[in-house]
């Protein structure tokens, strides 16, 4: 593998990096996906807000991708990128799996994010199954169900998130769990019909009624319980961008995330980033527009490249005639 030049190395084969393949491989630039098998939304079910993809499963959304990848003639590497540096002819090493070298004269990162959620015993196991983050994704499935939003490390986004689920239902429990929200932003929450509970979480579990419904029991520091059919909470979303940090692309200094221009290109000449590494908030279809995105940037530069190396060899040729 290390002897190919590829054109570009896709790092992340999920929704953002297959629709930049499909891109890439479609213009013949020679198009290398390298995924390590991880997406973020894994356990989910079922996706939604997708235009004629609703209630796909991720799964066979993923799958479909990989086979337009490679139907175009872009090659999927199942592998894990370790390490990355521009080497001295200006083009990129990637240390696959940490024994093989890919080579390639661009680099796009998709490789997503990670949600860091509350230390909460019981939550993490119920994540994308009873308990959710996106109300886009996720809420119209519960609508009109109790609902209830547990306060994290993102308070105001637990906030916005407790106000944005009363759309949903008219049954919504905002366990604060100690962060801090202004005397405005309970009045404007509890006017809009969201009940608020000042009590640490201490612990989730799955209970059955008497009739042997099954729902959400949220235990609190005080000895009582929210019982819910479905619990909302604002993770803090954790970019893997190790790969564009070693490559020197900076970052915005207010949100901290690796800065991209319009077009996803970072500020490391031929190294281009999208989707969730540079916008934890974007769902599916827009992970997968932002990867078209950088794609046709990505063509564009390669092409400037090539017309470039064009006009340099020609230049050659007519002076070794002369």
């Amino acid at each position: 593998m290390s002897e190919v030049l590829w054109d570009t190395v896709i790092v992340g084969g999920g929704a953002t990096g297959l629709s930049a393949g499909v891109v890439l491989a479609r213009a013949q630039f020679a198009t290398l996906v390298v995924d390590g098998g991880a997406p973020r939304n894994g356990r989910a079910d079922h996706m939604h807000g997708y235009l004629t993809r609703d209630g796909m499963r991720p799964s066979e959304f993923v799958l479909s991708g990989q086979a337009e990848l490679t139907r175009y003639g872009g090659t999927l590497v199942r592998a894990s990128v370790t390490g990355a540096r521009r080497a001295s002819d200006g083009t990129f090493e990637l240390c696959v799996d940490g024994d093989r070298v890919v080579r390639a004269r661009s680099v796009l990162v998709a490789t997503g994010s990670a949600d860091e959620l509350p230390d909460i015993p019981g939550l993490a196991e119920r994540w994308a199954s009873e308990v959710h983050h996106c109300p886009h994704c996720h809420g119209y499935e519960v609508r009109g169900r109790t609902i209830a939003v547990i306060g994290s490390a993102m308070g105001a986004v637990s906030s916005h998130l407790a106000a944005l689920m009363r759309r949903y239902s008219s049954h919504v429990t905002f366990c604060v769990n100690g962060i801090e929200v202004s005397v405005a932003e309970r009045q404007r929450l509890t006017a809009y019909g969201v009940r608020l509970i000042d009590v640490g979480v201490t612990r989730v579990v799955t209970s059955a009624d008497a009739a042997g419904d099954h729902a959400v029991t949220i235990e609190l520091d005080n000895g009582a319980a929210v019982r819910c059919a479905a619990i909302f909470v604002a993770p803090r979303p954790v970019p893997h961008d190790a790969i564009l940090a070693a490559l020197g692309a900076a970052r915005d200094p207010v949100s901290g995330l690796v800065a991209v221009d319009s077009g996803g290109a970072t500020s490391c000449a031929g190294v281009w980033a999208a989707g969730n590494v540079v916008n934890p908030r974007a769902q599916v279809i827009a992970a997968a527009g932002a990867g078209s995105t950088a794609a046709v940037s990505m063509t564009g530069w390669l092409l400037d490249r090539e017309l470039s190396a064009a006009v340099s060899a020609g230049l050659l040729d007519v002076r070794g005639v002369n």
